[in-house]
């Protein structure tokens, strides 16, 4: 794969643990701008830390994250994270993707508002606005995560298997959002061990125990920003 764009992250050499156990094994990889990237893998292969790593939400314990995208990363966590007794409506669960700019405490502006209508009207929830997160199918809970995550407004859109357990329509669906984000010059990560939802993407990085198998990584110039994390995380909120 060739682009002329930078990519809007570079990874060298990162390490990544969970206490003393590791989780990443000297990761050299690159997110190309504008593009969406499968991050692919068996379940363990390292693929929820390495977006966690991109988040800036999980401490890199050595090597270098080189950042060149404008905004705060929005994560969109898998569906089963969030738990189905939680007392959030579909509304609630958007709203909280403004969180990113507001806080959980200040009022919603107008411009929050209608944020958050136009995310559900494009996910096709508006109409369960008002219904219980828990009491949605998945493939219903699945875009209002995704709408959560729209709603953060961020150049750098980061999903641990979005399409997981999803019947062929909600993948679909999926898969064609990902492509109008691509379009709309979006950068978009997302974790899966589908290789056909893989095929879609236009970059892939094969990940195994932990390690970088393959990677089709695009040329890039200018001049990158160097950080071992975003100064200001994702927010992951995951309702």
């Amino acid at each position: 794969m060739t682009d002329d764009r930078p990519a809007a992250v570079t990874l060298r050499g990162v390490e990544a643990r969970y206490g003393r156990t590791p989780a990443l094994h000297g990761i050299d990889a690159e997110l190309p701008a504008g593009r969406v990237t499968a991050l692919v893998g068996a379940n363990g292969s390292g693929k929820s830390t390495l977006l966690g790593i991109v988040a800036g939400v999980h401490a890199v314990a050595s090597g270098t994250v080189e950042r060149r995208h404008a905004r705060r990363p929005a994560l969109v966590v898998q569906r089963s994270a969030a738990p189905d007794t939680l007392p959030v409506t579909v509304r609630d669960t958007v709203t909280m993707g403004r969180w990113a700019h507001t806080g959980p405490w200040r009022r919603l502006t107008a411009h929050d508002r209608a944020v958050v209508d136009a995310c559900m009207e494009r996910l096709g929830i508006a109409h369960l606005a008002r219904r219980p997160l828990g009491a949605l199918s998945g493939g219903q809970r699945q875009r209002a995560l995704l709408a959560q995550g729209l709603a953060q407004e961020s150049d750098l859109l980061l999903l641990d298997e979005p399409a997981t357990g999803l019947d062929a329509t909600a993948r679909d669906a999926v898969l064609a959002l990902l492509a109008d984000l691509r379009a709309e010059g979006v950068t978009v990560v997302h974790a899966t061990h589908d290789l056909a939802a893989a095929s879609h993407a236009d970059h892939r990085i094969h990940l195994a125990e932990g390690r970088v198998v393959t990677s089709a990584t695009p040329p890039h110039t200018g001049t990158p920003i160097a950080c071992t994390r975003p100064e200001t995380p994702a927010t992951v909120i995951g309702a």
